[in-house]
């Protein structure tokens, strides 16, 4: 399969999980018939523990997931990348305690404070919190090598030389040298949160019944699994399909390759 063609498929599964609840035949939060019915007129995968349609659940539950996973990646790049470009670019003690602070974050276990932050707060707050200990001190890692290599480049002491200012060499010169590397890894922080995610729904610290989401529907459905195993198979496929997408496009991404970035004309300094 070509690489576009590729790319649409994942582009496709992807739109389905955030938008397929427009397109469920009923009401994914009402009973329709019995529960537990097999696959039949009607009902497409049957019907869950309340009788709801499972067909109709599977369509709208990924918005809530794909919709925090995207949040809590996003927070933990940007703090990943945030320290990374400072502890790479001023090294130093700035470097070490970034660091150090780092590998301690490294040494917890992500579900660690994602559950002592669930007691408290929304399921949310807890992916959130997760993510960002869990990814950002490897964000930091990936980025800080990226700067160390790049900050010795020509455009880039050019651009000390015209007395630029260290926050807008970064800024405009640094890191879109890194785009791919930080698309990259952002891809990576979209999975595991999605990942974290559907463990602390399926553990009940997430959307509260009878919201549709594909977590909630394994731990809701598990008792009758005999009697209507799709209730089950679907959400657990829909995840599993959905993390593939997700890790493929980050192939996609990588697979590129860096390239040498590609500099602006800059006419102040004749270059």
């Amino acid at each position: 399969m070509s690489r576009a063609l590729t790319a649409a498929a994942l582009v496709a599964v992807l739109a389905a999980a955030a938008l397929g609840g427009l397109a469920a035949p009923y009401d994914p939060t009402a009973p329709v018939s019995a529960p537990w019915q097999g696959p039949g007129a009607g009902h497409l995968l049957g019907t869950d523990a309340l009788g709801r349609d499972v067909w109709s659940r599977v369509l709208a539950g990924g918005a809530g997931l794909l919709s925090v996973s995207f949040a809590a990646a996003l927070a933990a790049s940007l703090a990943g990348v945030g320290a990374g470009l400072a502890a790479g670019w001023y090294g130093g003690w700035t470097d070490r305690v970034l660091s150090h602070l780092a590998d301690l974050l490294l040494a917890v276990p992500s579900l660690l404070p994602a559950l002592v932050v669930a007691v408290a707060l929304p399921g949310n707050a807890a992916v959130v919190t997760a993510t960002v200990c869990g990814g950002a001190p490897l964000t930091l890692r990936v980025v800080r090598d990226a700067v160390r290599a790049i900050r010795g480049a020509g455009y880039v002491e050019a651009a000390r030389g015209r007395g630029e200012r260290s926050a807008s060499i970064l800024v405009r010169e640094v890191l879109p040298a890194m785009k791919g590397v930080v698309t990259a890894d952002l891809g990576l922080r979209i999975v595991v949160a999605l990942q974290i995610a559907s463990a602390l729904n399926v553990l009940g610290f997430g959307p509260a019944p009878p919201a549709p989401d594909w977590a909630l529907m394994l731990r809701e459905n598990m008792l009758g699994v005999s009697m209507n195993p799709w209730s089950v198979a679907a959400p657990a496929l829909a995840i599993g399909l959905t993390t593939v997408a997700l890790a493929l496009s980050v192939h996609l991404v990588t697979a590129r390759g860096p390239g040498a970035p590609r500099r602006r004309k800059d006419t102040r300094a004749g270059i």
